[in-house]
């Protein structure tokens, strides 16, 4: 390279460093990147593993109403997106996920979780963040009864469902009861609430135990058959209780068997078939419900349907509204913030500031904890030992209940 050549080569280095350090030229700073007008949704359920065909409807519960509701933010020029978590139902990978979602300062709301197990420590990470959480499913009092300004939830709680159960099982002439619980904070905590209420309803509680059994009980059988109670009440997730229901039957055990709302799967039937329509048949009290039990869900059904090709999964519909809450907090708060991306902690607000917001599972207003003002509570009777038909199981007791004081 001759001289002359390479100083001018000098030169143009020069002028190339001098400008990177002064920054990009004034024509490239007029309008925002658009990754600053990219705001992220995150959602946390069982992906994989037993409880994935809930937790799969709830992630697409809410990705159905963002892709139906997002219109709002899109035209204030932002991009939404979904980021799907799968928590496996364990509060360990709940709670190391929700360590990847609060690093990620896109995501602005969580819709989660379906396990109060792991919703509960998975959202003191949140809360240590300022990231606001919808849950559509969680019903441990522990959920809000910390006080977090963060921390929602669009359904009811264990001490209200616990006592429905209960109260049901009275009014069915239940006169003794065995409750069996998962060991979890979600199964312990309502079986607890439920054998409180049978007591002071009158009833002879024989037995009060906790199993991480999964296939074989006959161990706990034996202390079942032996007290021979008129009902079977288990707290914790369907794919125990069913397998607990349907060996109990092989055993001779013709009582009722009861649940909770971690009951309510479809799956329940495939595991326990016909055994839980014999003998006095099987109940469990829940705070979803099927789709189909609230007036405003016919268009979601159809919807869910025609994208998903199947019916939705309890708490789909509840996993929807959640998603819808956290749209339009962002929208509101969004705007409050002359259409710049919000903060963290104004959409936490925004949440809260919401009164009467219309769903299709019911009309919500948050009390200063972060339960709903008032709150539904079914007790549902298995009608057929068919899956496809879990949703048509019959009701047989509807409540609107306001949260504990």
């Amino acid at each position: 390279m001759s001289k002359r050549l390479f100083a001018v080569a000098s030169l143009l280095i020069v002028a190339s460093m001098l400008l990177a350090a002064c920054g990009a030229p004034a024509a490239a700073t007029q309008a925002p990147a658009a990754a600053d007008k990219v705001i992220k949704i995150a959602t946390q359920s069982p992906l994989s593993g037993d409880m994935s065909a809930v937790g799969v409807d709830i992630k697409r519960g809410a990705e159905l109403a963002l892709n139906q509701l997002g219109a709002p933010l899109a035209g204030m020029g932002f991009k939404v997106e979904l980021a799907p978590f799968d928590d496996q139902g364990n509060p360990d990978t709940g709670v190391a996920n929700a360590k990847q979602i609060v690093s990620d300062p896109a995501i602005l709301c969580v819709v989660g979780h379906y396990n109060s197990g792991v919703q509960i420590p998975s959202s003191e990470v949140y809360h240590t963040s300022g990231l606001a959480n919808v849950s559509p499913a969680n019903t441990n009092p522990k959920v809000t009864t910390r006080g977090y300004p963060e921390i929602n939830r669009i359904v009811g709680r264990d001490d209200v469902q616990g006592v429905v159960g209960a109260d049901f099982a009275a009014e069915k002439g239940v006169k003794s009861v065995f409750v069996v619980h998962d060991k979890t904070a979600y199964g312990q905590g309502i079986a607890e609430f439920f054998k409180k209420e049978s007591e002071a309803k009158g009833m002879q509680v024989l037995g009060f135990e906790g199993t991480e059994e999964k296939a074989n009980f006959d161990a706990l059988l034996s202390p079942i058959m032996a007290a021979n109670p008129d009902l079977v009440y288990f707290g914790g997730m369907y794919g125990q209780a069913a397998v607990l229901f349907k060996q109990a039957r092989a055993k001779g055990f013709q009582g009722m068997f009861m649940s909770d709302d971690g009951f309510d799967s479809s799956d329940a039937a495939k595991i326990g078939g016909q055994s839980l329509i014999d003998g006095a048949g099987t109940y469990y009290s829940t705070v979803s419900g099927p789709a189909t039990l609230y007036p405003g869900t016919a268009k979601f059904i159809t919807d869910f349907k025609a994208a998903y090709n199947s019916d939705p999964q309890p708490f789909a519909a509840q996993g929807y509204d959640s998603m819808a809450i956290c749209l339009k907090a962002i929208e509101d708060a969004a705007k409050a913030n002359n259409n710049a991306v919000p903060t963290r902690e104004s959409v936490a607000k925004a949440i809260r500031a919401l009164k009467d917001f219309v769903g299709i599972t019911g009309t919500f207003t948050f009390n200063s904890i972060g339960d709903p003002t008032s709150a539904k509570y079914f007790v549902i009777k298995v009608d057929s030992a068919d899956p496809t038909a879990w949703s048509k199981n019959s009701i047989a007791e509807t409540l609107d209940i306001a949260p504990p004081q």
